[in-house]
């Protein structure tokens, strides 16, 4: 399958079960609207899914990992070699998304996409690990193209392959992203800007802890790159070629298999809605599938989420990654399902509106 093959499966959602969707809602024994944006996110499930009686109790997280060229510009507060010192402890089940992926009864999936070196799954490992590596990480973007076009493409293919294959192999009806790789906040922010158009000191945050010397760098990074490369949002794989990630590919993948299998996608933080740009610039149809978990403490997800038009369900000061503020979100997201299926309606409560 192409990329142009995927966007021709990709369609909006219902409008009319979307419309029955807000009419139930307005029926419930509540005042109008009074779970605010659960009452909403509970409509978009209705019409994602087709059905008045939305469920997600099958549900996954897809780890993408690949590490960034960029590194070399002293953009990050750890070394590299962190991505597959975290990448073997998800693998043995004790990262913070995995330990909230068991928590919340999530499968987990876990793909190497684009590291530096190899890890292996522990006998006892419980989620799936997949060996499924483009290049041993991305060049220095701000010296050349962070990977050619082909394995830009590539990343997403092989995220919108690895999810698909699981979304039928279990039936899944709700999945989330999630991410590992050491330096990504900076191509995230470089992506952030070119399809928001605003100015790199807006949108670079701190990432894992920089001091100010670091941000400075940071930012200069993103600069040179966007100067050297003037990526254009009209053109989302170089985009994602020229600045982007293995795993910000791979993300993009994954959300673009969730919108052909007609399936809610839980958003992360700032690098999987960096994955969400790329994925809503390929197919604007996706955005339909989408539900933002939270909104982090990198300062430029905000401005990601207001062009996505998506509102986040979390605002808790996190900033971790992996895939935990998806995952946290989940139980608003089954909250949301029961309200429009299990809640009584006006009429069964024996209420009278004036």
């Amino acid at each position: 399958m192409t990329i142009s093959d995927i966007i021709k499966k990709i369609a909006p959602c219902d409008p009319k079960i979307q419309e029955a969707a807000a009419q139930r809602t307005a029926s419930l024994a509540m005042p109008l609207r009074a779970m605010g944006e659960i009452n909403a996110v509970s409509e978009k499930l209705c019409a994602i899914s087709g059905v008045l009686t939305p469920d997600v109790s099958r549900r996954a997280i897809f780890v993408m990992a690949g590490d960034h060229g960029v590194c070399a510009e002293g953009v990050s507060s750890f070394p590299q070699d962190v991505t597959m010192l975290m990448m073997q402890t998800m693998l043995e089940g004790r990262s913070t998304v995995c330990v909230y992926a068991n928590h919340t009864g999530t499968r987990v999936f876990i793909t190497d996409i684009g590291t530096l070196g190899e890890v292996k799954a522990p006998e006892n490992f419980s989620a799936v690990f997949y060996d499924r590596k483009i290049a041993k990480g991305t060049a220095n973007f701000t010296k050349t193209a962070a990977m050619s076009r082909a394995d830009a493409g590539k990343s997403i293919l092989t995220g919108f392959e690895t999810a698909s294959e699981n979304i039928k192999k279990y039936d899944l009806n709700l999945i989330t992203t999630g991410e590992m790789g050491i330096g990504n906040t900076t191509p995230s922010a470089a992506i952030a800007a070119v399809f928001t158009g605003m100015e790199p000191e807006i949108l670079t945050g701190c990432g894992a802890g920089l001091d100010n010397a670091g941000w400075l760098r940071k930012v200069e990074a993103v600069k040179k790159g966007l100067h050297l490369h003037s990526p254009s949002k009209d053109d989302p794989v170089g985009v994602l070629a020229t600045v982007g990630g293995y795993e910000i590919g791979g993300m993009a993948g994954v959300m673009l298999a969730a919108a052909v299998h007609k399936i809610p996608v839980i958003l992360d933080g700032v690098i999987s809605t960096a994955a969400a740009l790329i994925a809503y610039a390929i197919a604007p149809d996706c955005r339909e599938y989408m539900i933002a978990g939270h909104e982090s403490e990198e300062r430029g997800h905000k401005y990601m989420l207001d062009y996505l038009k998506l509102t986040p369900l979390l605002r808790l000061g996190m900033r971790l990654g992996e895939g935990t503020g998806a995952v946290c979100a989940i139980p608003l997201v089954e909250l949301a399902a029961a309200t429009i299926t299990k809640v009584a309606t006006l009429t069964d409560a024996g209420v009278v509106k004036k």
